[in-house]
């Protein structure tokens, strides 16, 4: 990673200090239309002016890991609900786009040779088939209380085999079980099969012995091309800077 760059434009994200959380303000406009019934909101009406702070140049670190090290420090610091939660953005050959919430569970040093962020899934779902068909994609980090938000795009790379089994075997054995009994994407005949599946499971695995990883589960590393740091500002003219790989 090496420039960063300026967008002008719309995008949601603050840069007044982990220790103050910025005050929301909402902007003025009706709660309800003409057309709403009682107690019914005026989509179009909703918006909040984001007064928390800037962004500029010089308050960038060097390298966009560091700089999101900082904000994701901010965020815990926040108190906000699971702060690695992340919207995974994937296309397959057709470029049918789709999208869901997934969460981070490592973020690489900018030395490494494929630096970027680590989510784990299973092959077989629909975000693992088109990562197979088009190995590309976008995160989102929607740090709203904070007025806030990280962006990153690039390749995507699988785990390797001993990364995810190292990583496999610090899960709750809850968790390692659901990733037997479920079958990601799939349609099923209703909760009870899934219940079977992780009791079947759980009986496979008695307490106290290890849980291997499930075939075809394992993790993706988003390597980052660029990554965009957002910050809120009144009259939604946004700081966006960004980060790309040269």
């Amino acid at each position: 990673m090496a420039d960063n760059e300026r967008d002008a434009g719309q995008g949601t994200g603050p840069e007044t200090g982990p220790e103050t959380r910025p005050e929301t303000r909402p902007e003025t406009g009706p709660e309800t239309g003409p057309e709403s019934g009682p107690g019914r909101r005026d989509v179009a009406a909703m918006r909040q002016s984001y007064a928390g702070g800037g962004l500029a140049e010089t308050d960038l670190a060097g390298d966009p890991f560091t700089q999101f090290g900082r904000w994701f420090a901010d965020a815990v610091e926040a108190g906000l609900s699971e702060p690695n939660a992340m919207i995974l953005a994937t296309a397959g050959s057709d470029g049918a786009p789709s999208a869901r919430m997934v969460l981070l569970k490592e973020v690489d040093l900018e030395d490494a040779e494929e630096a970027g962020f680590v989510f784990y899934t299973h092959a077989l779902s629909r975000k693992g088939a088109e990562l197979a068909a088009n190995p590309r994609a976008a995160l989102l980090f929607p740090w709203h209380p904070l007025e806030r938000q990280v962006r990153v795009e690039g390749p995507v790379v699988p785990v390797p085999a001993q990364e995810t089994a190292d990583y496999f075997a610090t899960r709750p054995r809850g968790s390692q079980l659901g990733a037997w009994a479920s079958e990601q994407s799939a349609v099923i005949a209703g909760r009870d099969s899934l219940d079977r599946a992780w009791a079947a499971a759980a009986e496979r695995f008695p307490e106290g012995t290890p849980v291997s990883v499930p075939p075809g589960w394992g993790g993706f590393r988003v390597v980052a091309a660029s990554v965009e740091f957002w910050q809120g500002r009144v009259s939604r003219l946004h700081d966006r800077l960004r980060y790309r790989r040269t």
